[in-house]
């Protein structure tokens, strides 16, 4: 039996769907409706308590996994793809997969819902820039790091999971929220990150994540703001 994803158009779902895709397994994909609340309905929270996206349903687990990085590693041990296939780089991609799952995807919420974490609009107004500073800099160590164990990837020459995380945390960073969103001019400036970016933009299995999802043009640089997104 096939996997089952559940997903809002634009959400960290696409991460799971590019898995997927790369991965080239089976899927089902069940559309759930952010703009009427869907991901608070009974039925939903049954999946996840959190009401939150992305899910997917394993046959083969006795409950639904949620939260992104755990769906992704799940996914690259089970099927042995997307990862440094080496006993010794297990690390490496804990690290990185978690780092981008706990600092810039957590930073990234914060920036998106500030209104959620500073109750008075003066503390969001406040906040912002500190945040925008924080995902700045989380970029260029990113960027670094490409560049330190010599790329084109994040953990070196094969693409992996966490290089399909990076790129749709890019891609949302230049997105949302709409008033406030970080300069695409930031992402010119960082060499290998753009690189990484351009890259698996041509890639078949990200074109048909996203086009799944109803998302055409440029996906991870200049990206343009999808007419279906919930977010």
């Amino acid at each position: 039996m096939a996997y089952t994803l559940f997903y809002s158009p634009d959400s960290a779902n696409v991460v799971v769907r590019m898995a997927l895709e790369e991965i080239g397994v089976d899927y089902g994909a069940l559309e759930v409706d952010r703009r009427q609340d869907a991901q608070r309905s009974p039925a939903f929270l049954k999946f996840n308590p959190q009401g939150l996206l992305p899910v997917l349903v394993d046959p083969a687990q006795d409950e639904p996994l949620f939260e992104t990085a755990a769906i992704l590693l799940h996914l690259a041990d089970q099927h042995a793809a997307l990862k440094p296939l080496q006993p010794g780089a297990r690390g490496r991609l804990l690290k990185w997969l978690f780092y981008l799952s706990n600092t810039l995807h957590a930073d990234l919420r914060m920036l998106f819902y500030t209104e959620r974490y500073a109750a008075e609009a003066v503390a969001v107004t406040a906040l912002r820039p500190i945040l925008h500073s924080r995902v700045l800099a989380h970029l260029a160590l990113l960027d670094a790091e490409i560049a330190r164990c010599g790329g084109p990837w994040l953990l070196g020459p094969a693409v992996s999971v966490c290089d399909l995380y990076l790129a749709a945390c890019v891609r949302w960073s230049q997105l949302y929220p709409r008033s406030d969103t970080l300069g695409a001019q930031h992402v010119h400036a960082l060499p290998h990150l753009l690189g990484l970016l351009k890259m698996l933009e041509t890639r078949p299995a990200v074109r048909r994540a996203f086009g799944a999802e109803g998302i055409s043009g440029p996906l991870f640089v200049s990206p343009v703001y999808p007419a279906n997104a919930s977010v």
